[in-house]
């Protein structure tokens, strides 16, 4: 089966058990002196859209859920070579049945000290694949050029007559990561 490509707003029913989230992205460093240091984090969300609770937010700082159902693979600081710079495993059999949605968010460390924005970054993607044997289902490509936003939202896991979905979201936001944790607490 081959993967899907899709455009901003497009969704798709997931249908496995084991997703690996991909996101990668290419600096464009020849715009700031300083290196870029993109951050891949998860919001999981309950039914009012607000985190369950603080621990239900995985970062660098938190790298795993509550249950384990969501870890990172780690802080990659440089962005550099192909594929995918950061990872989240999301095991969906066993996400807290609270959680009725995940949002997958990337940002910008120091972004305002830095002067630094996504507009400065290249080749930003999202892609969902089979951890069992690592099949991409999808992926999503930002094309937008997001010049003064610090964060984006790429892309959303949803929770539906016990199906997952997927939806690719592609929001930028102002305030980096501090922005979205208020947003969503």
């Amino acid at each position: 089966m081959a993967a899907i490509n899709l455009t901003k707003g497009q969704r798709v029913e997931m249908g496995l058990q084991k997703a690996g989230i991909g996101l990668g992205w290419n600096p464009n460093t020849q715009a700031s002196a300083d290196p870029y240091d993109l951050d891949a984090s998860a919001f999981l969300l309950g039914e009012n859209g607000k985190l369950v609770s603080s621990d239900f937010f995985v970062f660098y700082n938190n790298p795993a859920s509550p249950e384990g159902a969501v870890q990172s693979s780690g802080d990659n600081r440089d962005g550099e070579g192909d594929g995918d710079d950061e990872t989240l495993f999301v095991n969906l059999s066993a996400v807290d049945p609270r959680v009725l949605e995940i949002i997958f968010v990337v940002t910008i460390h120091e972004a305002d000290q830095r002067r630094q924005n996504f507009g400065q970054v290249r080749n930003a993607f999202i892609r969902i694949y089979d951890q069992s044997n690592n099949q991409e289902i999808c992926k999503y490509e930002l094309d937008e050029d997001f010049s003064t936003e610090s964060a984006v939202e790429f892309g959303r896991l949803y929770r539906r007559g016990g199906a997952w979905k997927f939806e690719a979201i592609g929001r930028g936001h102002n305030g980096g990561l501090e922005g979205l944790l208020t947003q969503y607490s």
